[in-house]
């Protein structure tokens, strides 16, 4: 990263802390150590405004997913071998994220960034199917059992590698230091 997109960066990671702060958006811990989630005012969105990290956690940034074959009777090239819509890609997307966490001693509340690109359905009349991603989404954040919010973009984009793929999904998670005894 050159200097002038590292400066940019930082410029606006540090415009949205305060943003955060002027706006009045409320912060709630993650029950992890001291991670901050700023919550937007007046809105029940499940997504945090901000997050922030302490100094002394670990950053974990995971690769992006792609849907796992969930139907290895069809063909490579068709969406139902991957869960079928977005929705059902996301879902198998997630529990795989879940997994992947879970093997790192790290689970779903840990999550503090999600970047999220979705692909034109055509049975949506090629559009992304935001909806239908958020279904999924929602399964697995702001839940009763899973309350923490990550701080989150989504795109639609022109395609992925397969073209059977409608969702991908990249997070970062954050490991609490672990308490001086």
């Amino acid at each position: 990263m050159n200097f002038p997109s590292l400066f940019k960066t930082a410029t606006t990671a540090a415009l949205l802390g305060t943003a955060a702060l002027i706006t009045g958006c409320a912060a709630t811990t993650s029950g992890s150590g001291d991670v901050l989630r700023y919550k937007t005012p007046g809105s029940t969105f499940p997504i945090a405004a901000a997050v922030e990290i302490p100094t002394d956690a670990r950053t974990v940034y995971l690769s992006g997913k792609v849907p796992p074959a969930v139907d290895k009777s069809r063909t490579a090239t068709d969406p139902a071998a991957y869960g079928g819509d977005t929705e059902g890609q996301t879902v198998a997307i997630l529990k795989g994220l879940e997994e992947q966490l879970k093997s790192m001693n790290l689970t779903m509340s840990d999550v503090v960034k999600m970047q999220v690109f979705l692909v034109a359905d055509p049975a949506k009349g090629n559009k992304m199917d935001f909806a239908g991603f958020m279904r999924g989404y929602t399964q697995f954040f702001g839940t009763a059992a899973q309350p923490n919010l990550p701080a989150r973009s989504a795109f639609q984009i022109a395609a992925l590698a397969n073209p059977a793929w409608y969702v991908e999904i990249e997070v970062v998670a954050v490991r609490a230091a672990k308490p001086v005894k």
